[in-house]
């Protein structure tokens, strides 16, 4: 498992010629980067008494942050062997008629498959943006810079999700499926700038007033 290697080996593997663990899996990471650092502010500002008046809001913060960070990491992993199923499905027999339409089958599948996972890291993202967006608000202001860098890392993972979702659609021949996801893709980037522009907003007004 990918989230098992230290951090050296898992660069290296990233590095090396083979095509899997890719974006995809980065864009998961970069998610749970991003996760990270919410839990990060929650933890710094817990116990405060300055913060007294939001300590419960960001102790049930913390825990969803926590729980999106280990969807997160879970989908690192999840990525690369949806890729590892297509790679699998192309290398099918294609001898004879039947062995073609199978091979066709399992490469649609296996890629629509390989198209929702990216999806799935988008969808959560913006989930991890909102807890982003809290902690920039009312989380401990020294530490302002790690809840703008929380949402920097999600908008990255989700516009790295993004380019994963449309590179597998450009493979399906399925045409209600393929627009359908376009949308969706297109709406979830839409509203992670936003949320992004925003948070950002509240990062810099703060940091010029300490």
């Amino acid at each position: 498992m990918l989230t098992k290697k230290t951090v050296s080996a898992f660069l290296d593997e990233l590095a090396s010629s083979s095509p899997a663990p890719g974006g995809g899996s980065v864009a998961a990471l970069s998610g749970a980067l991003g996760a990270a650092l919410t839990t990060m502010v929650c933890n710094l500002t817990i116990g405060k008494k300055k913060y007294a008046e939001v300590e419960g809001d960001m102790k049930k913060i913390k825990v969803e942050a926590e729980k999106l960070r280990a969807t997160f990491t879970e989908l690192i992993d999840r990525d690369t062997q949806a890729f590892n199923k297509v790679m699998e499905a192309y290398g099918l027999p294609k001898e004879s008629d039947a062995q073609k339409a199978l091979r066709l089958a399992a490469i649609h599948e296996a890629t629509k498959e390989a198209t929702l996972i990216p999806l799935e890291v988008m969808k959560h993202c913006i989930d991890a943006m909102a807890l982003a967006q809290q902690v920039a608000s009312s989380g401990n202001s020294n530490s302002i810079s790690d809840a703008g860098g929380s949402a920097l890392m999600l908008h990255a993972a989700c516009e790295g999700a993004a380019l994963n979702v449309r590179i597998n659609l450009n493979g399906l021949s399925d045409s209600d499926f393929v627009g359908w996801k376009s949308d969706e893709v297109e709406s979830l980037l839409k509203t992670s700038k936003m949320m992004l522009e925003e948070t950002m907003e509240m990062v810099m007004e703060k940091m010029k007033a300490s």
